[in-house]
């Protein structure tokens, strides 16, 4: 150095290395001797807590199974991740070539040194402090500290903080190299040299995205860290000297490819082998026939990312979103981005491949990938009923994440169009009348019943509905107007449906005369208490046409809410993880299914009772039909305007289902009814009834199912209530009386009546007699041209009769029979009418007078017999 400031700084650089150096030096002595450390020695007591030798970033692997029992004893690999591609093994599990060549290539005074080689030190430090540059002579845990430094910034989530971290741990400079001499101390007062030794053949890169020995046996031999052979352990010690220059798998290099014999590698190979036979790790036979041992590569490249896992790609993205996103793995975002960087986890999943598998044979069989213009999906949502497990999460797509990929096709598509926005998935679809159940489970919640009945009739002036969240809403002006029907012609030709009519066939008009009746807060609540949420992560909508399914909704959340239902009302939040074990062997905790009793059992045994009637009766006869073994079930089915989505969705006590084919894009979409709908050549509309009955079967053998809970009778059948007595009254007074009164009003015209004209004359029922609630109550007007047979003819003379009922204001044409009577007092008297006194008719009607005819006794003969 030159200048006195020059001179100064290189002796303060030099007491420091030189301070360094003899803490090394003494530090074994007092480690084998158990003397008291001196003050420069506890200075490097406290080492920073990200310096241990453990867990490393390494590769996690993703199972699914096919026994939800033993999911670890019967697991398939469905993926591996990982930021580095590293396993992380213990040291018996690593070749002694390997460990030899280390010491013997990098540090062969590794067994005797405190952490620092002084002799290579010094030298380096000489050098360095001359000409303001680092050179070698970093021993073996100066290097493993070094590598961890690096680790440490390349789990950074911020990237400006990760490249600032990476220039302060490789910077060239004098005190970047004191600090790796005082922690590389530090590590050897609280490690054993075969535990550094590990750590350092753990962390090092191999290369790439290679790191540790495991996986770089794997990677460039096809090997274990264990059965690596003398030469293949060298060729892999040799790339942590220069990972860019050394490593195997650039065949094409002119300096290190199959052409040459990847003659950079061999030269630094052979010159670790040289080594090993210096310091006696070998014998001059195995160091001569491993230099005479040729490299030869045998890249095998790891599987990694959820491309690899086929049939359950989806899932598997689906799995790892959940590992990124839910609070178990990490309190924030960052935490968890770096628990899953990280990695060293054995995921084991809820995912039934056996079931899976079906699901995609039924998808494939039904759903074409692409259909000329119209980018048409299929998918299926299985979940165990009560638990909450995933058992099939399927689609008609290939997965990539891809652009390029993507591009070639619509059969291409990161988007898991089962799931929720936030994890991977669309927006949501329509679910059609699958929601329907929701306003059921709303209906039998708030007391009425399945049999009771509503105004069915289709209308564009339903009048106001109930809101107790936004207030009363109308619909009456909208434009256009709210005018609901089924879709596919269905004209709800009968007014007064039962609440079990319209689920079993699933009338529209049926469901909005319901929630007439209800609040349209309360349906959303109720849904609300399913699990039902959108999937772009909005609110869901709680006007009237919401009760029919205009929410976009996933469908495995539909899955769930099934699960629910046929599990008495307590819905268990869908989980995808069984267990989760990191690579030391502990076992992580999981995201749990949250159970929530959403509605009471007795309301789900209602509408358990009504929703098998579907299955038996109604709109999903065909899925029912074709199931094999057919336990109970339930079922709903749900077709959107113009049958754009179609939905069977349905349950044993076991396993839920949802299937659904959707358009997952774009406006040229068709009307699965239609020819331009066809799939395969057959109705699109009931593809769904092709593959659910697939895969239920396969359910149904597989885990079973048993009867739903008998629903009370006054669940079933609606209360009967008196019919009010509304003759006389004017025909909107009687409306509003028999509206309250719970009843369907429907006006039958005139009839002829002795009541002002205008005002009720009778109804049918008649008023006094009970009827179910939410019947027909049917009213009819009088014309005002009636009369009435007055009462007190009977006991009349014929005469007097005659002259009453013929006379004004009567008018009545009298005719006459005689009856046999033994009461004198009633002879030539009336003693009955027909029509009765009281009754209704008109001027010039005929009426019967009955005249009793007196007929004495027969004699008695009371003369006593002989």
């Amino acid at each position: 150095m030159s200048g006195a400031l020059g001179g100064f700084l290189g002796l303060v650089g030099m007491s420091a290395v030189a301070g360094i150096l003899v803490t090394a030096a003494v530090a074994p002595a007092v480690a084998l001797s158990g003397m008291a450390a001196t003050n420069t020695i506890n200075v490097f007591d406290s080492l920073p807590e990200y310096l241990s030798i453990d867990r490393l970033s390494q590769k996690s692997n993703i199972y699914a199974s096919t026994d939800a029992a033993d999911p670890v004893g019967t697991r398939v690999l469905l993926a591996s991740f990982y930021e580095q591609n590293r396993v992380d093994v213990a040291s018996d599990a690593i070749s002694q070539f390997a460990k030899d060549a280390a010491i013997a290539g990098e540090d062969p005074r590794f067994m005797e040194h405190g952490g620092v080689d002084i002799q290579s030190s010094f030298n380096g430090a000489v050098q360095t402090l001359a000409g303001g540059e680092t050179r070698g002579g970093s021993s073996i845990t100066q290097q493993y500290v070094k590598n961890v430094l690096i680790q440490k910034c390349e789990v950074m989530t911020d990237a400006d903080a990760a490249e600032a971290c990476y220039a302060d741990a490789t910077k060239p400079t004098a005190d970047r190299k004191l600090r790796e001499m005082r922690l590389a101390i530090g590590i050897e007062k609280k490690y054993e040299k075969a535990d550094i030794l590990r750590g350092y053949l753990n962390i090092a890169g191999y290369g790439g995205t290679v790191y540790g020995i495991e996986a770089a046996a794997n990677y460039y031999f096809n090997t274990t860290a264990l059965a690596l052979t003398l030469p293949q352990a060298a060729s892999l010690v040799a790339i942590v000297n220069n990972p860019v220059k050394f490593q195997l798998d650039r065949p094409d290099s002119e300096t290190n490819g199959a052409a040459n014999g990847y003659a950079d590698n061999k030269f630094r190979r052979d010159y670790i082998l040289q080594e090993m036979l210096k310091y006696d790790k070998i014998a001059q036979a195995d160091y001569d026939a491993a230099v005479a041992a040729p490299v030869e590569p045998v890249i095998t490249v790891p599987s990694t990312g959820c491309q690899t896992a086929g049939d359950s790609a989806f899932f598997c993205d689906y799995v790892t979103r959940v590992l990124k996103n839910d609070v178990t793995f990490g309190a924030t975002e960052e935490e968890r981005l770096a628990n899953f960087s990280q990695g060293g986890f054995d995921v084991y999943t809820t995912l039934d491949l056996d079931l899976q598998a079906t699901s995609v044979a039924a998808l494939n069989a039904n759903v074409p990938k692409v259909v000329n213009d119209w980018n048409v999906g299929g998918v299926v949502s299985s979940v165990r009923v009560g638990t909450g497990a995933i058992l099939v999460m399927a689609q008609n797509k290939d997965y990539s994440q891809d652009p390029d990929v993507q591009a070639t096709g619509a059969n291409y598509t990161s988007i898991n169009y089962n799931t929720d926005f936030a994890f991977g998935g669309s927006r949501g679809f329509q679910p059609g009348s699958t929601y329907k159940v929701f306003t059921l489970a709303e209906w039998l919640k708030e007391g009425h019943a399945l049999t009771e009945r509503v105004d069915s009739r289709r209308k564009s002036n339903w009048g106001n509905f109930q809101d107790s969240c936004l207030g009363v809403q109308n619909y009456d002006s909208d434009t256009p107007p709210f005018n609901p029907r089924n879709d596919g012609g269905s004209s709800e030709s009968n007014p007064n449906y039962s609440a079990l009519q319209s689920t079993t066939n699933s009338i529209n008009t049926g469901f909005i005369g319901m929630a007439k009746k209800l609040d349209l807060c309360g349906i959303r609540k109720t849904a609300e208490n399913f699990g039902v949420h959108r999937a772009d992560g909005g609110e869901l909508g709680q006007n009237a046409a919401s009760v029919i399914g205009t929410n976009e909704i996933a469908p495995l959340t539909m899955a769930a809410a099934f699960a629910g239902i046929a599990n008495n009302g307590m819905t268990c939040t869908p989980v995808a993880i069984s267990k989760m074990i990191r690579s030391d062997g502990t076992e992580m905790p999981i995201p749990k299914s949250t159970c929530t009793q959403s509605v009471e059992p007795a309301v789900a045994a209602g509408m358990q009772h009504a929703m098998q009637t579907v299955m038996t009766g109604g709109t999903a006869r065909l899925s029912n039909g074709n199931t094999s073994p057919r336990l109970p079930m339930i079922g709903k089915t749900g077709t959107t305007d113009s049958a754009k989505d179609t939905w069977m969705s349905g349950a044993t006590t076991q396993v839920a289902t949802v299937v659904g084919v959707v358009n997952v894009g774009g406006l040229n979409w068709k009307n699965q009814r239609t020819y331009s709908g066809r799939l395969f050549g057959k109705d699109g509309s009931t593809a769904r009834h092709r593959i659910w009955p697939v895969v239920m079967s396969a359910a149904n053998a597989k885990y079973g199912g048993d009867d739903f809970p008998e629903a009370s009778s006054n669940v079933i059948n609606a209360v009967s209530v008196p019919v009010p007595d509304v003759r006389g009254k004017s025909m909107a007074e009687a409306k509003t009386t028999l509206e309250a009164a719970g009843f369907l009003f429907v006006d039958g015209g005139a009839t002829t009546s002795e009541m002002p004209a205008g005002t009720v004359a009778n109804t049918d029922p008649a008023g006094g007699s009970a009827s179910t609630r939410g019947a027909t109550i049917t009213a009819f007007s009088s014309d005002g041209t009636g009369v009435v047979i007055p009462k007190g003819i009977i006991g009349k003379s014929e005469a007097d009769a005659r002259t009453t009922l013929t006379g004004a204001p009567y008018g009545f044409t009298v005719a006459k029979t005689e009856e046999p009577t033994l009461d004198e007092a009633q002879n030539g008297k009336v003693v009955a009418v027909q029509p009765g006194e009281g009754t209704a008719g008109r001027p010039g009607d005929a009426v019967t007078i009955v005249i009793g005819k007196y007929t004495a006794p027969a004699a008695t003969d009371t003369k006593p017999k002989e």
